[in-house]
């Protein structure tokens, strides 16, 4: 290190304890990166790679980005994984420099920004949670623990290595923290699912250190204040409370107590059902064409965070659902009760994250100002709740109208439009606080004597152009031009005024009576703004002391925003309050889905609503679905799966009427595509998805099958499919819709009690064929797969070689000569060219001249037998 500068010294042994990051090193107004981390953050970023000196003989790459612009880029950066040490300096340039001319400003880290540990506005969705989670083993069991810092929220579930996919599928976490032995199982997972994944020692997980983390967090004496955690379950809470530590240099965020998550409380879906579902994001990528995005109807970002919750995680208690059905249905008829709460809403600022960002000392007036503005929304929807309400909104009415003593300080210290960092100052009301108002007054008096100053100094050298600046060299100066330069300098004027500073352009003076003004401004700003920081620091701490009750109205605001959003959507779209009850009924009158209606309703076209019964007394419930390509059964199906999760969120359904028995499970296996990255080909994938359905599904689950079976072999394929249907019925005993072209399968319905057929129906009409899109009992009687090609555009040539070989195969099935009906086939008939164009009309035959003249109906049998003789002879001839 003899060989390096000070400056270069003091990165290295920095970023020695950090390896695996990008450091940020604070130099002014720039970060700056060198080394290999300049190389990656410069290819990242796109940015200018430079070079600064030299290091053991070689440059140094170097690259910089403006701290006032750092927030983009560490969003850039976080989301390709990266993870970015903040180092800081810690001290003013000044106090360095009382140390000695080249000492270097203190410096140090405060942050490592990770992809589960954002807390800044701009780094975040306003309408989506941000997930940091981790996964601990201990002797054969598992467990999983995920919070959002930027909430506050820590949750914590068993979940043995069988059930991790599925849990996080559900959650989606941006970051996945795991034993380093667990690090290369866990590869393909947090590929599959766009998450970073970071290993840590095992001492992260130890499950003994993990009591005593859990304790110092919270201050109290152990995690059983908060219930009762299994071992595992305390390793996965220690694991996420030490990497917290670490990113935040010690100062842990405001996380709200571990709350236990009992899996069998929820509805199990699974990645591949989430993913067909498209329930909060679409199959082409984005929230566009997802269900959130067409059922959202919430006005706030924590209303929107639940929805998401909600509809990954739809309940399975009976008294929670129809608890938050009847709260819908009381704003579904109080119209005018749920637009007063809806106006209110739109005024609601995000309390949760706010809190947040205070809690770990990022948070500025504004956040302040948002839980001021959010306690008074609060307030004031309370007041409108006032009445006789069902138990689920007299409860919200409840914590919304407990108002914290922080509200009337809040509403009298901040100003109505605070600015975002409390340095910038002005943010305290006048008449607050009696020493900041003097200090203002001094500091504002002073610059109108700055501006009396310069015009006296201006009339006293006849320098028109005159002006008094301020810079943070020189303080305050007088500034003249150069052109004046002479004038200045030379008796009488060189005694008033003292030369500081020649520029190109200007000369720079001062005097004692300006030096003494500027002692008096310059301790009143400082002082007001040293008042304005204090203050902002005491009710900072009035707001985390008070974090309970700020969180709890921040909750229900959140639960009422859902409640009327819904009940919005539902008297929009003429949606129906669903019976759910105990049984296994499944029962639907003209159901509808929500986002092809919504697609639909767009372009002017109606919705073919469609009714969906399934009887499930005590076995099977399994509804066969036959008919064509294009006709809607994947709608179908769908639309019944997403009528039952919408339910069971306490959610309106889209129908006219609907009973739903509770479902355990909804399991989905729409649609194909291939895993190329694991070597899946299209039919492994389905098959790999049809087994999990198979070994998982119980008798309370809802099962909906799309063309099994056909990626491969005909024979093959009707084998899986007839197999996977007999084993539905037989051994898992579930509610299922079942669509296949494989019409041999509708014989099932004769064998099988719980299977009826359905189809979709079609019209013929003049060779054309139109899909009514209605579901109906019966079979189908043809799969209309040509025509279905045709629409789509095949050239006539193949739609014409393709009925031949339709037609040539059904005879031979028929006829029971199957394989010499293939054989029959010439080949390449369908590349044979085009027929030539007709030549010119010939003149007719002897045969043709004497058919002419024959009157058929004339001829008794015997002069017609002549005739054929005559005819033949002519032709013969």
């Amino acid at each position: 290190m003899s060989d390096v500068t000070p400056m270069m010294a003091q990165f290295l042994e920095i970023k020695a304890a950090h390896p695996g990051d990008l450091l940020f090193y604070r130099m002014g107004d720039f970060y700056e990166m060198f080394f290999e981390d300049a190389v990656a953050a410069a290819g990242a970023l796109d940015i200018a790679l430079t070079r600064r000196g030299k290091h053991q003989g070689q440059d140094i790459p170097m690259c910089g980005v403006p701290v006032h612009a750092a927030e983009g880029y560490l969003h850039q950066l976080t989301r390709k994984g990266f993870r970015v040490a903040i180092c800081e300096q810690l001290e003013d340039p000044a106090e360095a420099k009382k140390r000695g001319s080249k000492s270097v400003v203190k410096r140090g880290v405060t942050r490592v920004v990770t992809a589960g540990t954002l807390t800044e506005d701009s780094l975040l969705e306003a309408r989506a949670n941000n997930y940091l989670a981790a996964h601990a083993e201990l002797r054969g069991e598992g467990a999983l623990a995920w919070c959002d810092i930027s909430t506050g929220m820590l949750a914590v579930a068993p979940c043995p290595r069988l059930a991790l996919g599925p849990l996080l599928a559900r959650l989606m976490p941006r970051e996945l923290l795991c034993a380093a032995t667990a690090e290369e199982g866990l590869r393909d997972t947090a590929r599959d699912m766009a998450m970073v994944l970071t290993p840590l020692g095992p001492a992260s997980f130890d499950s003994q250190a993990a009591a005593g983390r859990i304790a110092r967090a919270y201050g109290v004496d152990g995690p059983d204040a908060f219930g009762s955690f299994s071992r595992v379950e305390q390793a996965a809470l220690g694991g996420l409370i030490d990497y917290l530590e670490i990113t935040q240099k010690g100062r842990l965020p405001r996380l709200s107590p571990p709350r236990r998550e009992d899996p069998g409380g929820t509805v199990q879906i699974d990645a591949a059902t989430r993913r067909n579902l498209e329930l909060v994001q679409a199959l082409s990528g984005g929230r566009e064409g997802s269900l959130i995005a067409a059922i959202d109807r919430t006005l706030t970002a924590p209303g929107g965070r639940l929805l998401a919750n909600r509809l990954a995680t739809p309940s399975r208690d009976l008294g929670l659902i129809r608890d938050r059905l009847e709260a819908v249905a009381a704003l579904h008829a109080e119209a005018a009760l749920r637009d007063r709460l809806r106006d209110g809403l739109r005024r609601v600022p995000d309390m949760d994250r706010a809190l947040g960002r205070l809690s770990l000392e990022r948070g500025g007036p504004r956040d302040l100002a948002a839980i001021r503005d959010g306690l008074a929304a609060a307030a004031a929807l309370a007041a409108e709740l006032d009445g006789a309400l069902p138990p689920a909104l007299s409860a919200l009415a409840q914590d919304l109208g407990t108002e914290p003593a922080i509200l009337a300080e809040l509403e009298s210290a901040l100003v109505a439009e605070p600015p975002h960092l409390a340095r910038e100052g002005g943010f305290v009301a006048p008449g607050y606080h009696a020493d900041l108002d003097a200090a203002r007054q001094l500091r504002d008096e002073g610059r109108g004597y700055i501006a009396a100053l310069q015009g006296k100094y201006s009339e006293e050298t006849g320098i028109g152009a005159l002006k008094v600046k301020h810079n943070n060299v020189l303080g305050y100066f007088i500034e003249t031009p150069a052109t004046h330069a002479q004038k200045m300098l030379a008796e009488p004027l060189a005694d008033r005024f003292r030369h500081r500073q020649t520029t190109a352009n200007a000369l720079r003076f001062t005097t004692p009576e300006l030096t003494e003004l500027e002692s008096r401004i310059l301790n009143a700003g400082g002082e007001a703004q040293g008042i304005e920081l204090r203050i902002h620091e005491t009710l900072r701490q009035a707001c985390l002391a008070e974090a309970a009750a700020i969180s709890t109205a921040a909750r229900a605001m959140a639960e009422l925003d859902l409640h009327a959003g819904l009940a919005d959507l539902a008297q929009d779209r003429d949606w129906c309050c669903p019976q759910v009850d105990d049984s296994r009924a499944f029962e639907i009158e003209a159901g509808r889905h929500p986002v092809v209606e919504e697609a639909l309703r767009r372009s002017g076209d109606p919705f073919v609503a469609n009714d969906c019964r399934l009887s499930a007394t005590g076995g099977a419930a399994i509804r066969l679905l036959t008919g064509p390509n294009m006709a809607g059964k994947s709608t179908w199906l769908r639309q019944n799966a997403v009528i039952a999760l919408l339910a069971q969120i306490g959610s309106f359904v889209p129908a006219a009427t609907a009973r739903i028995g509770l479902v355990s499970q909804i399991f989905s296996r729409v649609g194909a595509s291939d895993d190329l990255a694991r070597g899946r080909s299209t039919f492994m994938v389905e098959m790999v998805e049809t087994a999990a359905i198979l070994n998982q599904a119980d008798d309370r689950a809802l099962v909906i099958l799309d063309e099994i079976g056909r990626g491969t072999a005909t024979y093959d394929g009707l084998s899986i499919a007839w197999a996977v249907l007999e084993h539905l019925h037989g051994a898992n005993r579930c509610r299922a819709l079942f669509a296949t072209h494989y019409h041999e399968l509708t014989q099932l319905a004769d064998t099988l009690p719980g299977v009826v057929n359905a189809t979709v129906a079609v019209k013929e009409w003049q060779g054309e064929v139109i899909f009514l899109h209605e579901v109906k009992d019966g079979a189908a009687a043809a799969s209309y797969g040509v025509q279905v090609a045709r629409l789509a555009g095949l050239p006539d040539t193949v739609i014409a070689r393709a009925r031949e070989v339709l037609g040539r195969l059904e005879q031979g099935e028929r006829e029971g000569r199957g394989r010499a009906a293939m054989e029959d086939l010439p080949l390449f008939a369908a590349a044979a060219p085009p027929p030539a164009a007709p030549a010119a009309a010939a003149a007719p035959s002897a045969a043709e001249m004497r058919l002419r003249q024959v009157d058929p109906d004339a001829l008794s049998p015997r002069e017609a037998l002549e005739m054929l003789y005559e005819l033949k002879g002519l032709t013969a001839g």
